[in-house]
């Protein structure tokens, strides 16, 4: 057990408050396997390589992710996606699994570069932005005309982003449905609007389908192998979860990969000349900033490990935050070090952020192909400057994006022979 809990509440406000500092003096104390004291629950952290593969591993075997996400219920609904059974999982997986390998991401290229045109155009020529606010909205409105169209942002009849937000608002751990707090009565209201739109958007799309199909038009033609048509709330959840988790993690991570470059200069000038340079940087990103920085699961059975017995019921956690800097795992851990990464997949295999095993993020090939082009794109049109200082997560249980004030300062780059004004790629890209 972790020193420092308190008589009734144990762990719990420090979990909330500061969740990193409490599994850091963890495993300053007991290694990668302690206990936390959560009232009411038994719940222990697993931390470095091995006890990841195993936490990844185990997941649908000895650890179950559907009971340990309560909060996916209200936002979604039960027994859907990683929240069903294991054979309906996979057979929801497979719909849009295909949508985000090999060829098929080279057609979200043209989107994602005709998007970040519009950003780059409407920024001018000099000026300063907040990363989160700005880089927020264009993650969103690539996802959605990626996944829903062009045209989803006429349908509705608000701002998607600020919509998006609210829904964000029905996580948390802790929180029981029956709470009438604000932020889940506004949650469950943009959970319902958003519902309609994409439901109208899949009826529409079958009265007037689309060719060649998009991913909207493929979702909705979509049918299991059996022949069974997918029913309609599977699909609108479907388009809810990838459009929300891929804005709540990309968000975060895109704006952390701008302000790491930013503060090295020797790195920021590579990833301009060299996108594979850009790579490792992103890999350096998600190893520093994880933004999903906390993962869970619960044992659905007793197991032994390190000679300890984990009984059944057991709140389990993964501490990527913790375990990618861990010094006997990551030299230099601490340091921004893209290089590290230089080597290939044995450095890379050790990442988390995104998960693992069977259900690693099904969208991470999409993530890092947006980033990339976002990124480079930003690098090549402006030179960039922190206004704010190092910048900081933002505290307690929330995803882990850089904390608000977070701006940019930005010049245009046109004098540079080798750069086209944002201006022109638009008209290219339009």
């Amino acid at each position: 057990m972790v020193s420092g809990a308190k008589p009734v509440i144990g762990h719990l406000a420090e979990f909330f408050a500061a969740p990193e500092r409490l599994i850091r003096r963890g495993h300053a104390e007991h290694g990668g396997l302690f206990s936390l004291d959560l009232p009411g629950r038994r719940a222990v952290v697993l931390l470095g390589q091995e006890r990841n593969r195993f936490f990844y591993g185990e997941t649908d075997k000895r650890l179950s992710i559907r009971v340990a996400y309560p909060f996916f219920d209200r936002m979604f609904a039960p027994e859907f996606y990683v929240f069903a059974d294991p054979e309906e999982y996979r057979r929801q997986r497979g719909i849009v699994l295909s949508r985000f390998q090999g060829a098929q991401l080279d057609g979200y290229v043209a989107a994602i570069e005709c998007e970040t045109a519009k950003f780059i155009a409407q920024l001018g020529d000099q000026g300063e932005f907040n990363l989160v606010d700005e880089l927020g909205p264009l993650v969103l409105r690539i996802a959605a005309r990626c996944f829903l169209g062009p045209d989803f942002a006429s349908r509705m009849d608000r701002d998607f982003f600020a919509e998006f937000r609210r829904f964000s608002g029905g996580m948390g751990f802790f929180l029981p449905d029956w709470l009438p707090l604000p932020r889940l009565i506004r949650s469950r209201r943009s959970r319902d609007r958003l519902r309609r739109a994409i439901g109208d958007m899949l009826r529409d799309r079958r009265r007037n389908p689309v060719r060649p199909a998009d991913f909207l038009q493929t979702l909705a033609e979509a049918r299991y192998e059996n022949g069974a048509r997918v029913p309609d709330l599977v699909l609108v959840n479907l388009v809810l979860l990838l459009t929300w988790a891929g804005h709540e993690t990309t968000t975060g991570h895109i704006a952390w990969a701008v302000a790491d470059l930013l503060g090295s200069p020797d790195d920021l000038r590579r990833a301009r000349e060299d996108t594979k340079h850009l790579d490792r940087c992103l890999h350096e990103t998600e190893r520093l900033h994880p933004v999903a920085y906390i993962q869970a699961r619960q044992a659905v059975e007793d197991f032994e490990m390190d000679g300890f017995t984990v009984p059944n019921g057991t709140l389990v956690f993964s501490a990527p935050c913790v375990s990618h800097r861990l010094p006997e795992e990551h030299e230099r851990p601490d340091d921004y070090w893209p290089d590290r990464f230089e080597a290939g997949r044995r450095e890379r295999a050790k990442l988390i952020g995104f998960g693992g095993g069977l259900h690693r993020c099904t969208g991470v090939h999409f993530a890092h192909l947006e980033m990339r082009i976002v990124i480079s794109r930003l690098l090549s049109h402006f030179d960039l400057e922190l206004l704010d200082g190092t910048p900081r997560p933002v505290r307690g249980m929330k995803t882990k994006w850089p904390a608000s004030p977070c701006r940019v300062g930005y010049r245009s780059r046109k004098a540079l022979s080798t750069v086209e004004p944002a201006s022109i790629l638009l008209r290219q890209l339009a």
